[in-house]
């Protein structure tokens, strides 16, 4: 009988070893594909004083960060908070080390984040993140927002997913220009607020929403009619050219676009990308190139992948502007959808190369010196200690490796070493 509650606590994920082993093979892809496209990685700690996790804090955010309480507390460190997200953090690290950064700072954060959110299916209050950035000094150019979509699709086809991936650009500069065309600007929060919301209820009810925020039925149209604006780059550029606007906030959103696409098509990306001016993204720090990546073939799973351009990271840290992009890919979020919709094409495999069994304790020294040569060589090998009978040990190390070795007084006289492969039940010679 237990004597406590052993369950993980609520909004937690723990996994079995098999499917650890393949939540760390994602995390390593990721990893490896950030830095083949020359992202730098760093580290910031999981602890920050909590007036620099609330300094761009709006909203609920108080409400959603875990705050620290130590039982002694000393001047310095009585007020610590755990992060909710990489952003925040790399702001502060950026004015930090400012002077001894090479701009355009490149930089991928993997790690793990803390959510004090309502916990339910598919969301967590400790979650792993995989976010990309790149940070400019005074300008970036727009190339680096497609950079790192570029660097984001990459990722995914690194994960051999039994299904397509679609990134979904666009630029909020150009719902901006058209709010401040049609004098609609003092009720931009709202409209973005319902824009962000429309794929989650009906079409009906986007209407509606407009209406009871005060829109005319004419502005409710014209808007409903430019949400559902996507498709190609050439098609979606030329329809809202045609809208004939000279609002230059909207030009230059339909340009930034333009160019973002352009780039991303000429590295054969045609397929994998769409135009679609139904994301606006609800962060109101995104100011230009905003994109979320969907599983077109699944779409109720909703976005797996988000991001988009900010003006100034760091503006409630430092005086210095750096413009920046990044993108976030929600690792655990995105595991748990994957595996529950059966979307994991290939297992890694978990199994242990071999597993040593002596069959007394006198054959310990033998046993570790033959699993250290094969550890040197790169096998994944155990040693079985145990007082059980041999049959047992057999059975146990059958769970863990693909092959056993069997150690007893003769292998040890005459080196003489053979192979069971547990699947097979074939016996070799080692080698």
């Amino acid at each position: 009988m237990k004597k406590f509650n052993t369950s993980k606590i609520s909004g937690a994920e723990e996994l079995l070893p098999e499917k650890q082993a393949l939540f760390e093979q994602l995390k390593s892809k990721i990893d490896e594909t950030y830095k083949k496209h020359g992202f730098l990685s760093v580290e910031t700690p999981h602890l920050e004083r909590t007036e620099i996790l609330l300094a761009k804090a709006g909203g609920d955010t108080e409400k959603q960060i875990y705050k620290v309480v130590k039982t002694a507390e000393t001047a310095d460190e009585s007020d610590q908070a755990l992060r909710f997200d990489h952003t925040v953090p790399l702001a502060r690290y950026v004015v930090e080390y400012e002077s001894k950064l090479t701009f355009p700072f490149k930089v991928s954060q993997i790690g793990v984040d803390f959510r004090g959110e309502r916990a339910q299916k598919g969301r967590f209050r400790e979650f792993y993140q995989c976010d990309v950035d790149i940070i400019g000094r005074n300008n970036l150019p727009i190339a680096y927002d497609a950079d790192v979509i570029a660097t984001l699709l990459d990722t995914f086809s690194t994960f051999d997913l039994d299904t397509p991936i679609l990134a979904r650009i666009n630029n909020r500069k150009i719902l901006t220009g058209l709010l401040e065309a049609f004098n609609l600007e003092d009720k931009s929060k709202d409209i973005y607020s319902i824009i962000d919301h429309s794929e989650k209820v009906s079409p009906e009810k986007t209407k509606s929403s407009f209406i009871e925020i005060g829109l005319s039925e004419e502005d409710t149209n014209m808007l409903i009619d430019f949400i559902n604006t996507n498709g190609q780059r050439s098609f979606v550029i030329d329809r809202l050219a045609k809208l004939n606007l000279t609002n230059q906030t909207f030009l230059d959103g339909l340009n930034e676009l333009n160019k973002v696409m352009a780039l991303l098509e000429a590295q054969n990306l045609q397929d994998y990308i769409t135009a679609d001016c139904k994301i606006v993204r609800g962060l109101d720090y995104y100011t230009g190139t905003v994109f979320e990546f969907i599983l077109p073939e699944h779409k109720n799973i909703g976005s797996v992948c988000g991001g988009g351009r900010y003006e100034n990271l760091t503006k409630h840290f430092s005086d210095q502007s750096f413009p920046g992009v990044g993108g976030s890919i929600g690792l655990t979020r995105l595991f748990y959808v994957l595996n529950e919709n059966n979307l994991l094409k290939n297992q890694v495999d978990s199994l242990l190369e071999y597993a040593i069994i002596p069959i007394t304790e006198a054959e310990y020294d033998y046993s570790n010196i033959l699993a250290s040569n094969l550890r040197d060589k790169g096998f994944k090998t155990t040693v079985v200690y145990s007082d059980k009978k041999l049959g047992d040990k057999i059975t146990y190390a059958a769970k863990l490796a693909k092959n056993g070795i069997i150690i007893g007084d003769e292998e040890v006289k005459t080196n003489n070493l053979k192979v069971k492969n547990f699947l097979t039940g074939e016996t070799t010679n080692l080698e």
